[in-house]
């Protein structure tokens, strides 16, 4: 293997799908000047999208949501069932959006995204939040989270919350599920609960798997949805 080969391999691969020629520039200008990332495609709509991934899939995609021939939300939907239905590592794509409450987020939320970013966040913050999902955690646009769920969830009849979607899960469990639909932290729960981190862990990914949630983004969703948190 070549040096230049292996050092684009110690890297975090990036692809790019946005429909706007301007804003992907200058994102691909961004992750060049980066060492430790390297931009390995770009695509201009959803359909593309899915084609990349399908050939060389990135450790981390950056979803327009609003793009002509096929949105990133179906993209998103299209590109994580194909990677369960073949067995892949499923990607982990941030969506990007204009407006922070925009309801499509929520759909790629839903969808899987590992989280979501608005178009015009600070450079530095989006360099941040791709090392941060490429680590395996979730990343918001600042502000409130559950401000922009509690916006979706006016959309669905004013009920009470339905108890009967956690009946899979233990008597700790549900206090762990309520905790981090609340935006705890593992060492938050972990003090409020008396147990150690590690036992945080397990309890979450039990819940996760339970619920069939992929992440902890959708679990706020989720709790919203079902009118958990008000």
């Amino acid at each position: 293997m070549s040096s230049t080969m292996a050092e684009a391999g110690s890297r975090i691969t990036v692809a790019l799908v946005d429909d706007q020629e301007l804003f992907r520039s200058g994102i691909r200008m961004l992750i060049q000047s980066q060492d430790d990332m390297v931009l390995s495609a770009e695509a201009a709509n959803g359909e593309e999208a899915i084609a990349l991934v399908a050939n060389d899939p990135p450790d981390v995609l950056l979803m327009d949501l609003r793009m002509p021939v096929l949105d990133g939300v179906t993209a998103t939907q299209r590109i994580i069932q194909q990677a369960q239905a073949s067995g892949a590592e499923i990607p982990k794509i941030i969506a990007l959006t204009t407006f922070n409450r925009d309801q499509a987020v929520v759909e790629a939320v839903n969808a899987g995204a590992s989280g979501y970013l608005l178009k015009s966040a600070e450079p530095e913050f989006l360099l941040a939040a791709i090392r941060t999902v490429h680590a395996g955690y979730s990343v918001i646009a600042p502000g409130s989270i559950h401000s922009l769920f509690e916006h979706a969830a006016r959309t669905f009849p004013p009920t009470g919350p339905d108890l009967s979607v956690l009946d899979s899960l233990s008597g700790r469990e549900e206090e762990v599920f309520l905790l981090a639909a609340k935006g705890l932290s593992n060492s938050e729960m972990a003090e409020s609960l008396f147990v150690s981190e590690a036992t945080i862990k397990t309890h979450l990914r039990s819940v996760l798997d339970k619920l069939e949630l992929r992440t902890r983004l959708q679990l706020i969703a989720f709790a919203h949805q079902h009118r958990f948190l008000g």
